[in-house]
């Protein structure tokens, strides 16, 4: 018979080695099988036999096996990417060789034609094509309104004059630097010069509206004028509004130039001449 003390302490450790002995079969039933895991997302793999044993200090090893990630994507350039080397860089279109400009300022006389015309305001527009990032050819027009040297009016029994100048030129332009956001050009041309050189004096008139009431108003007593032609040379600054870090590449430009005109008007003492005329229009205007 067997004691019942006996029973209580063997049959728990019997148990025991029992679920053991189960364990060790199972373990050793398939030596050559591997254990395989896959990541939910079919990104990360491992595979090894010895995955599920203890490593020497206890933990699992769980990084044998694992392939690598892919590398991440490298982040795009700011502004798309996109460098600046002149606007025909990236587009081809007949629209993007047209180049137009529109400016004004004042002009000075050179030498002795000091004598006969003095400062006044002036006005260019042009319209052209570009051949080129760095060569375009403009027509321009450009209106000069200057004022007449006291002396010379005096000596004419006058109280007042103007000289007034417009033409029609053809002006190639070359840009010295046409990749930078600042450049530099040179320009010159030439063409049909017409010149009005008029003395006036001021006489009484009589204005009505509602009512009528009496004033003065400058009337031309003596005129003459000419028709030639005359050239121009001149160097300038272009600054760009806009900028290809913005995404864009913008054509619109600031400009300022200064250009020496020479007009080939008949000698002083001709019936329509009071000599050559030498001038330093200034101009500031846009250009696109």
């Amino acid at each position: 018979m067997s004691h019942p003390l006996r029973n209580s302490i063997f049959r728990p450790a019997s148990m025991t080695a029992l679920v053991a002995a189960c364990m060790l079969a199972l373990a050793t039933s398939s030596p050559g099988r591997a254990q395989e895991g896959h990541a939910a997302d079919g990104v990360a793999t491992f595979s090894s036999s010895s995955a599920a044993m203890p490593s020497t200090d206890g933990a699992l090893n769980l990084t044998e096996g694992l392939t690598a990630l892919p590398a991440a994507p490298e982040p795009a350039a700011a502004g798309g990417g996109q460098v600046y080397h002149g606007y025909n860089a990236h587009h081809t279109g007949w629209k993007y060789h047209l180049t137009f400009e529109g400016g004004g300022g004042a002009d000075a006389p050179v030498g002795g034609d000091s004598k006969v015309i003095t400062w006044g305001p002036d006005v260019t527009f042009g319209a052209g094509w570009k051949f080129t990032n760095r060569i375009s050819a403009l027509i321009e027009y450009q209106f000069i309104d200057d004022k007449l040297p006291g002396g010379l009016i005096s000596a004419a029994g006058a109280q007042g004059g103007n000289a007034h100048i417009w033409s029609f030129t053809v002006d190639p332009v070359i840009d010295l630097f046409p990749k930078h956001a600042s450049d530099a050009y040179l320009t010159g041309g030439g063409g049909f010069y017409r010149k009005l050189t008029s003395f006036t004096d001021p006489q009484p008139v009589q204005y009505c509206y509602y009512f009528c009431y009496g004033g003065y108003q400058n009337v031309t007593v003596n005129h003459f004028s000419s028709n030639q032609g005359g050239m121009n040379v001149g160097l300038g600054l272009t600054h760009r509004l806009g900028s290809p870090d913005t995404g864009g590449v913008s054509r619109l430009r600031v400009y300022m130039e200064a250009r020496y005109l020479w007009i080939d008007t008949p000698g002083k003492g001709t019936e329509n001449g009071l000599g050559k005329t030498d001038l330093v229009p200034i101009t500031i205007g846009l250009r696109w």
